[in-house]
């Protein structure tokens, strides 16, 4: 199983630690952030498909029109398209 890492850009976090297999995130840590906040996204994408956590996630802001589950969905964008 390959972990995917992705450079956040816009947020207090640094940046997020992915693995997926049969389309199914496995792990997720997203480095830096609020602590409380980032390890319960993390938790809550595991046992879900990339679509699923892109729909969920993406276009919420915090600050400089981005956040980390912003960025968690930019992340998994960047990997759907790196594995066509």
């Amino acid at each position: 199983m390959k972990e995917y890492v992705y450079q956040t850009q816009g947020t207090c976090s640094r940046e997020i630690r992915f693995s997926i297999e049969n389309n199914v995130i496995t792990n997720c840590v997203i480095v830096g952030g609020c602590r409380g906040n980032t390890q319960g996204v993390s938790k809550l994408v595991v046992g879900k498909t990339p679509d699923e956590v892109i729909s969920l996630l993406q276009g919420i802001q915090c600050q400089d029109g981005t956040s980390c589950p912003d960025q968690l969905a930019k992340a998994l964008i960047l990997y759907k398209e790196s594995e066509k």
